[in-house]
């Protein structure tokens, strides 16, 4: 009876993992459901990747059976049981200088396709378009440097909801690999990408383009890609940075010409109807409503939306002292970071509009409800603190 009662568990718990397994579908511009292989990709280097990775598997492969075969044969079939003596020889020219010469000629015919693609990796030349790309903990901040798209500059931060990331929802299709702004370039074109970091190390990756570059602090490094065919890809940052590591994903949207242009010219009119004025004197409501949109993508992910923080590791805003008292303590906080903590400067990342609005929003939410001295900080104080 318990040996039919165990199988009778087995089976059903294979059936409830089939079910799961087949609720699990492959993501469009990621990662496949059982992927083993590289990704296809869809630019010319992740096919001189594929290429080269398969090549020297084979010849890896070869040699492994080669070397090892001839090896267990000669234990097999030399095997002092059928009575065969150990040479006595002391060395063998012909022997010697094949096992020098082969893996010479095996090593250069690896690494002659190997550095081509290497350098080819490397060629930022002649670019069509080039797009300067920041990593901050834990974002992506992107700007257009030349095109049709010149000076348009956004962040692009996680969007799967703290919901999900939270076990409080079910996982959306796109978990962990979504982001309010995607990255938008045209099809077929050369597209550079200038890279640096605003706090720690990060890595741009995207597995579908064949690229992965490290983002440093204080350092400018480049690489490229030309995408043949339209889509959405996705990546992630490769490069262990911090506390939400898992949370900056990369996604980048493929688009005709036509369609590039059309972009293009509605984020240049975005930008021209939307440019903040730091001399304009905001109202509470105003800066309130905007700070709370500016702390959701950028202070949310330490300080908690109930500004609680992370006990040990990120303080509270919800009664702190610095959002409780004087203004100026507070901008230069949010302003320049804190040296040897995990607050950044956000001064490079953020107007003068939205650091006056979030502090303002920190200044009246949670407990917090503007009972601390200068409750209302506006654009003018910020521009004059920096």
């Amino acid at each position: 009876m318990k040996k039919w009662r165990g199988r009778f568990l087995g089976a059903c718990a294979m059936l409830l993992c089939t079910a799961a397994s087949a609720q699990v579908q492959d993501m469009p511009g990621g990662p496949k459901v059982n992927q083993l292989n590289l990704h296809e990709g869809v630019t010319q280097m992740t096919r001189d990747v594929m290429w080269l990775h398969w090549m020297m598997l084979t010849i890896c492969i070869v040699i492994f059976v080669g070397v090892f075969g001839v090896m267990f044969y000669s234990i097999w079939a030399h095997r002092k049981s059928r009575g065969h003596q150990p040479a006595t020889f002391h060395e063998h020219l012909g022997v010697e200088v094949a096992w020098t010469v082969i893996p010479f000629i095996i090593v250069i015919a690896m690494a002659l396709p190997a550095t081509r693609a290497v350098v080819a990796m490397k060629d930022t030349s002649s670019a069509d378009l080039t797009v300067k790309v920041t990593g901050y903990q834990w974002k992506w901040g992107y700007e257009y440097l030349d095109g049709d798209a010149a000076g348009v500059k956004f962040l692009s931060n996680l969007s799967t909801p703290r919901a999900q990331i939270e076990g409080r929802e079910p996982k959306g299709q796109f978990y962990l690999m979504e982001v309010d702004n995607h990255l938008v370039v045209p099809v077929d074109k050369k597209v550079r990408i200038v890279l640096t970091a605003g706090d720690v190390i990060h890595s741009w990756m995207v597995p579908d383009f064949g690229v992965k570059q490290d983002a440093i602090p204080g350092f400018l490094r480049d690489t490229w890609f030309r995408a043949e065919k339209t889509g959405t890809y996705r990546g992630q940052c490769a490069e262990l940075c911090g506390k939400d590591h898992a949370f900056m994903p990369i996604v980048v949207e493929v688009k005709s010409q036509a369609d590039y242009d059309a972009w293009a010219a509605e984020q240049k009119k975005k930008l021209a109807a939307n440019a903040d004025d730091p001399t304009k004197e905001w109202t509470q409501a105003e800066l309130m409503a905007r700070g709370e949109k500016v702390y959701t993508a950028n202070c949310v992910a330490c300080h908690q939306a109930t500004g609680k923080g992370v006990p040990g590791s990120f303080p509270a805003l919800d009664g702190d002292p610095t959002v409780m008292g004087p203004k100026a303590k507070q901008i230069e906080t949010v302003l320049k970071g804190r040296p040897g903590t995990a607050m950044p400067a956000f001064g490079p990342q953020l107007n003068d509009v939205e650091i006056a609005s979030v502090i303002t929003y920190t200044r009246h939410a949670w407990g917090n409800a503007g009972k601390g001295q200068d409750p209302v900080v506006q654009p003018k104080d910020v521009t004059a603190g920096r």
